[in-house]
């Protein structure tokens, strides 16, 4: 079975928020701006011109992204998660080269993400798809000690 990439519909609204619940909690404390997003993806992502992928193998929603916009030329890439059953697999980049297609094709010239150094396979990822490392500054998040930015 291949992994494919779809984009998000209601339907499968649990699945991103148990993903993403799972691999929070299991290196964090699920803060406000996470609940916020995965509570109500709907008005906190898309109504505001953002997007969500997700990964399915099969009939399994194995993975999730999300593609928040800021304004009209600057993005945040977030809620990167896959299931640990299917970790190694390239899900995640298949998840995250996506999204910076879209990103793209959505006019965006910044797109940005936040992460900690404690997730460094998510980190080589990141430098291979091409962020750059730059200074945090302010984040809604606490556990963010790191940001890569990607500049189109």
């Amino acid at each position: 079975m291949e992994i494919e990439i779809i984009d998000y519909q209601l339907s499968y609204k649990e699945d991103f928020k148990q993903l993403n619940i799972e691999w929070i909690s299991r290196y964090f404390v699920l803060e406000e701006p996470d609940l916020e997003q995965l509570e109500d993806p709907e008005a906190s992502v898309l109504s505001k011109g953002g997007k969500i992928y997700l990964a399915r193998l099969g009939e399994e929603i194995i993975g999730t992204i999300t593609l928040k916009k800021h304004s009209d030329t600057i993005f945040e890439l977030s809620k990167m998660a896959v299931s640990p059953a299917h970790q190694g697999r390239g899900a995640g980049r298949l998840l995250a080269e996506h999204l910076i297609k879209e990103a793209r094709a959505l006019g965006c010239k910044m797109l940005f993400l936040e992460s900690n150094q404690k997730l460094l396979p998510a980190l080589t990822l990141y430098k291979k798809l091409g962020f750059i490392e730059v200074p945090v500054g302010s984040s809604p998040y606490s556990r963010a000690d790191y940001r890569g930015e990607m500049h189109f």
